[in-house]
């Protein structure tokens, strides 16, 4: 090359220049149709794909649940370590009721509320929800934490209603409520609503609400919480960083997910934000997700993670802070002692594991993970699993809990929400959004190798003419 002319190079230079500019624009404009692609599908309003999953999840939503049932009750009222059976899975398919007023507002978010409705799906459950069993009686071993003033006379109505610390119950009746006979005799002053259970009141009701994000002019912040029940931070742990609302409701995230980020998402029913680290990356229906996983240090004590000193309430159970795996939910629960671990305890300090028999922690079945198509940010599949626990311990007041051994985070209920992407749904996903973006980026390669195609013989030929101009203009 150094040794053709000047006017040889300078032509050279002049055209290298023209056909690279060229071919980064042919380059281009596949990049600009996958941006305007990604951005007008992934907006939350009518008309687009991600609107027709956010409104309705496109893929049936399953709760499973577990029942612990206690083997050896009268052991445990006299000092006896608790032995316990999970039972089931009871399936219930909720989130299958659209959105409730829904209102878009100009400021770029959306408000919505979500409404709760569960129906029993006896093709998925091992048995049926009037299935009974002895388990924990919700009543009476909250009634000491939420009042323990008044434990003599609690006592009285205890004894009046020939209730103790367990009792036979239908699954239907643990999980959505029913009417007790211990609180009917309690006061209504005290007490209006004679009704328990683990999720009651459940059905009918609505969370929310939310205001999110809809990603028109940012599709960056698409579905992140703006705003939860009007306001943006929570107020239950008295602390700036706990009571930060952090990410989406993990039904979608925003486009282009970044592997080496924690993803976070809000959950009212866990009273906060948490995150999932990214574990491996897989195919789905043909469809390339990543899989992100709650690590451990979500729910480690202060001492490993001090982040979570503000979720640390109660210095006794967790044995000053150093206790890992639980959560105190009664701030968020109206004072009633629900505590919340992952199923069979899964990361919980040896001394909560070792305070009942039957438990089994395996990482794959007990897991909580969210598994996000990284272009677009939808999630295709997912399993949130919790374990609902009640904390109580001895008093000697209250005649069925004199002579308790020690305090307990007790195991009512462990619960899987969890859904799939169907088949037509990716196979919707892929014709609609996947392939047309593969076929953006061929494009994007075979122009590329166009324009260098172009480029090669254009040069050839032009070093040639301009050789032979130069020769001809020397002779």
């Amino acid at each position: 090359m150094e040794n053709l002319p000047q006017t040889c190079r300078n032509h050279q230079k002049n055209r290298t220049e023209r056909v690279e500019k060229a071919a980064e624009h042919s380059a281009d404009q596949p990049l600009e149709k996958a941006n305007r692609l990604m951005n007008r599908e992934a907006v939350i309003e009518e008309g687009t794909i991600a609107y027709e999953n956010w409104i309705v999840p496109g893929s049936t939503v399953y709760r499973y649940f577990w029942i612990y049932e206690v083997l050896n009750p009268d052991d445990v009222l006299n000092a006896g370590k608790p032995r316990l059976r999970q039972r089931g899975p009871y399936a219930y398919q909720v989130r299958h009721v659209p959105k409730l007023n829904v209102t878009q507002h100009h400021n770029g978010t959306v408000t919505f509320w979500q409404p709760n409705e569960a129906i029993f799906a006896p093709e998925k459950s091992n048995g049926s929800e009037h299935d009974q069993f002895t388990v924990l009686n919700l009543a009476v071993a909250a009634a000491a934490g939420m009042y323990p003033n008044l434990l003599p006379l609690l006592n009285g109505f205890i004894n009046r209603s020939n209730s103790s610390l367990f009792q036979q119950r239908s699954v239907r009746e643990l999980l959505w409520g029913y009417t007790d006979p211990f609180l009917s005799l309690l006061p209504d002053t005290l007490l209006p609503d004679k009704m328990t259970g683990v999720f009651y009141p459940y059905n009918g009701t609505a969370d929310g609400s939310y205001n999110v994000y809809n990603g028109k002019g940012d599709i960056s912040r698409v579905a992140l919480i703006n705003r939860f029940k009007g306001e943006r931070t929570l107020s239950y742990w008295n602390d700036d960083y706990c009571d930060m609302l952090n990410g989406t409701d993990a039904a979608s995230f925003p486009p282009n997910v970044d592997k080496n980020q924690p993803l976070y998402f809000f959950s009212p029913e866990i009273c906060r934000s948490i995150y999932g680290l990214f574990d491996k990356e897989y195919v789905l229906k043909g469809i390339t997700l990543y899989r992100f996983v709650i690590p451990s240090a979500a729910l480690a004590s202060p001492t490993v993670n001090p982040d979570n000193q503000c979720f640390c309430t109660e210095t006794v159970l967790s044995r000053n802070c150093t206790g890992a795996g639980v959560l105190d939910l009664r701030a968020c629960q109206g004072g009633k002692p629900i505590f919340l671990t992952l199923p069979h305890y899964l990361h919980a300090s040896d001394f909560i594991k070792e305070s009942v028999d039957g438990l089994n922690a395996i990482e794959e079945e007990h897991q909580t993970f969210v598994d996000v198509e990284p272009i677009t940010g939808f999630t295709m599949n997912f399993a949130r699993r919790l374990q609902v626990n009640v904390m109580f311990q001895q008093h000697a007041e209250i005649d069925v809990m004199s002579n308790l051994r020690s305090e307990f985070v007790f195991p009512v209920i462990w619960v899987n929400e969890t859904a799939t992407i169907s088949d037509k749904s990716a196979d919707d996903f892929i014709g609609k959004v996947t392939f047309p973006i593969k076929l953006l980026e061929i494009m994007q390669i075979v122009l590329m190798c166009v324009g260098f195609v172009a480029f090669v013989p254009c040069t050839i030929a032009l070093i040639v003419r301009s050789c032979n101009k130069s020769k001809g203009k020397s002779v």
